[in-house]
């Protein structure tokens, strides 16, 4: 996951996408808007997104189909999808909307504060499972250094030579401990 957190909005009506980009101005996030299914699954194979936001009824590839092939996808399958419908609540439409890996089914019009408070609180899933990430990476380079600085030990190298690369393999992995989210452009 590089970069900030993204939303992906799709509605086959400019001017929905246009209200949702108004109503989510000011959140910690970078909004990407999409007209139709097809293009939904081409941006989500190129960039990772903390929220779907999801216009049920589009022509052609309806919400419901985007949303099947997207949890199909191991790349895309965990992110969260909330259906935006301009329909009348259906609780049979909700029910298959669940049933395809729906977090939320919102009818319009909907209140713009729920709206944003939902996807606030997909920003900030995101931004944990990203810190989350790197911690993983952190402990895993981590680990390496100690296995190979042990190994190091077990050779047959002179007491300075063994000290002088078991500082240079702990040191390489300083970054991780000190600013774990930040670590990937220590590497070496």
């Amino acid at each position: 996951m590089s970069g900030g957190a993204r939303v992906l909005a799709v509605d086959d009506r400019p001017e929905n996408l246009v209200a949702l980009e108004a109503i989510l101005q000011g959140l910690p996030v970078e909004i990407a808007t999409v007209t139709s299914g097809d293009e939904a699954l081409k941006r989500l194979l190129l960039e990772d997104y903390a929220v779907i936001l999801l216009d049920a009824q589009m022509p052609g590839m309806d919400g419901f189909e985007t949303a099947s092939h997207i949890k199909q996808r191991e790349r895309t399958s965990h992110i969260p999808i909330v259906f935006l419908t301009a329909a009348n609540y259906d609780p049979h439409l909700a029910f298959r909307g669940y049933q395809l890996g729906a977090v939320d089914y919102l009818t319009k019009p909907f209140d713009p504060w729920v709206l944003r408070s939902k996807v606030q609180v997909f920003i900030d899933l995101w931004k944990l499972n990203a810190e989350l990430a790197a911690r993983a990476e952190g402990s895993a380079a981590l680990e390496k250094a100690v296995t190979e600085t042990l190994d190091l030990l077990s050779g047959e190298d002179s007491p300075a030579e063994l000290v002088a690369q078991a500082k240079t393999r702990l040191a390489a992995v300083l970054p991780y401990l000190a600013h774990p989210g930040r670590a990937s452009r220590y590497r070496g």
